[in-house]
C-alpha cells in the first residue's frame, strides 16, 4: 500500500520548549491509525502541525508524495485532507442536512463561486447518502443543537467525511460520548474504513476505543514517538505502561 500522508523529522518549539521533537511516521491508503499518549505529550501539536494550523520549526510533509509542509488548512482542505476537533463544529440553529452540505462546501471552489452556484452546491444527494450512512435518518430535518452529544458526535464524523477526502484527522472523537454511541460510532468508522477505503488517524484518550479501531498504533511521549505497532504489541510494550504509569 502507497503511503498518503508521510511526516518527517517534524519539530515545534514554543520559545525554549520543544512540544513536537523529530517526529516521523506514515499512513498507508485505506489505514485507521491510532495516536496516542499520555495529556501533553504533543499530539494535537503534531495534528495541528500537520494540518497547518501551526508551522512546523522544522521537517517535512508529503501529501501523496508532494511536499504540503507550511500549507493553510485552506489548501490542504481542497487538496482532500479534513479534521475533526476535541470542540464540536457543528452548527447548532442548522440542520444535520443543511450542516452535511455546508461541510462539503468548503471541498468546492472559493467563496464568490460558492456564492452564485446552487443554494445546496449541489450536495444534497451526498449529504443524504452520508446520513444513511451514519444511520441519522430519523434525524436529518432536526436542527443540530437538538441532537445529544453523542449524535453530535456521529454528525461531526460525517461531516468530516463529506467530499470524499484522502485523508481525515479525528481528534478525540469518542470524549464524552456514552457506550451506547460510542459502539455506533466505531462500527461506521469501521464501516467508512472497509467500503470506501477511508484513510484516517485518531488521536484518542480511550484506550478500548483506539485498540479495536486502529490496525496500527503510534504512542507518543515527551514529544518523542515511543512506540509504533499494532494493538496487541503496543499494549504489552513496558516503556507504554511506564509512561502512562510511571516506574
Amino acid at each position: 500500500m502507497s503511503a498518503v500522508l508521510e511526516v518527517t523529522d517534524i519539530k515545534k518549539s514554543f520559545g525554549g520548549i520543544t512540544a513536537v521533537d523529530g517526529v516521523s511516521f506514515d499512513v498507508r491508503e485505506g489505514e485507521i491509525l491510532g495516536l496516542i499518549g499520555p495529556n501533553g505529550c504533543g499530539k494535537s501539536t503534531l495534528f495541528n502541525c500537520i494540518l497547518g494550523q501551526l508551522t512546523p520549526s522544522g521537517g517535512e510533509v508529503k501529501l501523496d508524495g508532494k511536499v504540503v509542509t507550511g500549507l493553510r488548512p485552506s489548501e490542504l482542505n481542497k487538496l482532500g485532507v479534513s479534521r475533526t476537533f476535541q470542540l464540536l463544529q457543528v452548527f447548532p440553529k442548522l440542520s444535520v442536512r443543511e450542516n452535511l452540505i455546508l461541510a462539503g462546501q468548503e471541498h468546492q471552489g472559493n467563496m464568490a463561486s460558492r456564492l452564485v452556484g446552487r443554494s445546496d452546491a449541489g450536495l444534497t444527494d451526498t449529504a443524504d447518502q452520508m446520513i444513511g450512512f451514519f444511520k441519522l435518518d430519523h434525524l436529518a430535518a432536526e436542527p443540530a443543537g437538538g441532537l445529544s452529544y453523542g449524535q453530535q458526535k456521529l454528525l461531526d464524523a460525517a461531516m468530516a467525511f463529506m467530499g470524499g477526502p484522502r485523508l481525515v484527522l479525528l481528534d478525540e472523537p469518542a470524549g464524552g460520548v456514552n457506550p451506547t454511541m460510542l459502539s455506533d460510532l466505531k462500527e461506521r468508522l469501521v464501516a467508512i474504513n472497509r467500503e470506501k477505503n477511508a484513510t484516517f488517524v485518531v488521536i484518542e484518550h480511550n484506550m478500548e476505543f483506539v485498540m479495536s479501531l486502529c490496525s496500527r498504533v503510534m504512542v507518543m511521549a515527551e514529544g518523542k514517538v515511543l512506540a509504533m505497532g499494532r494493538p496487541d504489541e503496543v499494549r504489552k510494550n513496558p516503556a507504554v505502561i511506564e509512561a502512562y504509569l510511571g516506574h
